[in-house]
């Protein structure tokens, strides 16, 4: 069967099916034990079967009422030897019901069950007149061993199930950070490049007649940002139609890095926006993390200002305080006024620098215009 990846899952067992094999196999290992008896005849009989039948049926309560099992289960082991049928061991009746108490996080319920029947087994050792024909030394350590035995496995079955849980959780939670982080990258990227289309659009209708040699730079500069969206929307879908690689970034999406901040700022400038960048990082100051946050946060603010803002110029200035980034977009236009409600772009932004360990603020500046400023860490720790 193929989950929404496209890997295929193993078919799983039936909890019930795996249950009623597992009764059968217990009634039938008890009952070749009374057979095996070589004092079968006067011990074996209808009755010693029918126990044997019952210890299989009450396999049957391991997933439902696993402490009732174990009572049942000591209890009806301890008629068994009160009617005086052939000996069987006190603790190979109760092997499946200390297992399965322990599989099923009632580890304390199987260790007490395991040590009452060792325990009494002992007591009529001692002090029965006839316990030698039921208790052998042999037989005393042989059901320790398999009280403990059983006890253990359950618990081992236990965390390994729980361990696989855990790393399917845990994959799972990648997938879904993985997903969001290319939505986010994408929602970036397109808003940027859309904002770029809809400015030289403005510009290439104003200047159609007058300046053509204008219009001609302003629709090559529409059609290189259309050509680059639609590769990276191309890109993405074919990436979310399969398993998703945590480790690498989605093909079309990836962030450059404050590195192509200039390349961000061209279209820009082409669109008649003084952009001035000040970057004063040095190579290999920033995690790989921080670098492409950085970026998005550039790209996303510098979106705001073509978008919103109503500028003329806008400063983008990043550098490296001790061991702290510090990324700032301070724009010349109209402000947000004092009912600031942040949009997703916002948003996003402050939700990638809390994801490193950083923050950003976003205000009016005194002197007009907008301003972002982000505080990142330079190195994440390990």
């Amino acid at each position: 069967m193929a989950d929404q990846t496209g890997s295929m899952r193993p078919r799983t067992v039936d909890p019930r099916v795996t249950d009623v094999a597992l009764g059968i196999a217990m009634a039938l290992v008890v009952a070749v034990v009374i057979a095996a008896d070589r004092d079968a005849a006067a011990h074996a009989g209808p009755g010693a079967y029918l126990f044997a039948a019952g210890f299989g049926a009450l396999v049957l309560l391991r997933r439902r009422l696993p402490r009732v099992m174990v009572v049942a289960t000591v209890l009806a082991v301890f008629v068994y030897y009160a009617l005086r049928f052939a000996p069987i061991g006190m603790a190979l009746p109760a092997i499946a019901a200390l297992y399965s108490a322990a599989e099923v996080r009632r580890t304390g319920w199987a260790v007490g069950g395991g040590a009452v029947l060792v325990a009494v087994a002992t007591y009529y050792r001692v002090t029965g007149d006839d316990a030698e024909e039921y208790l052998t030394p042999y037989d005393l350590v042989t059901n320790i061993a398999l009280a403990a035995a059983a006890v253990a496995l359950g618990v081992a079955v236990r965390l390994s199930r729980e361990a696989r849980q855990h790393e399917a959780r845990a994959a799972e939670q990648r997938l879904h950070a993985e997903r969001l982080r290319i939505a986010r990258d994408l929602h970036d990227m397109v808003g940027h490049d859309l904002s770029v289309i809809a400015l030289h659009s403005g510009v290439a209708a104003e200047a159609v007649g007058r300046d053509d040699d204008a219009a001609r730079s302003a629709l090559a500069h529409v059609r290189e940002a259309t050509s680059g969206t639609l590769h990276a929307l191309r890109s993405t879908v074919r990436v979310l139609r399969g398993p998703v690689d945590a480790t690498s970034p989605a093909p079309g999406t990836s962030p450059t890095g404050l590195a192509g901040v200039e390349v961000l700022a061209e279209p820009a400038r082409a669109a008649g926006l003084r952009v001035r960048v000040e970057l004063d990082v040095p190579d290999g100051a920033l995690d790989g993390a921080v670098d492409a946050a950085a970026y998005r946060i550039v790209q996303e603010s510098l979106t705001n200002v073509l978008r919103h803002a109503e500028a003329t110029r806008v400063t983008v200035a990043a550098h490296v305080a001790g061991d702290r980034l510090l990324v700032r977009v301070a724009d010349d236009g109209r402000g947000a006024g004092p009912r600031l409600v942040p949009g997703s772009g916002i948003s996003g932004m402050r939700e990638r620098a809390s994801l490193l360990g950083g923050s950003l603020v976003v205000h009016d500046d005194q002197e007009g215009g907008f301003v972002v400023h982000a505080d990142l860490p330079t190195r994440l720790d390990d």
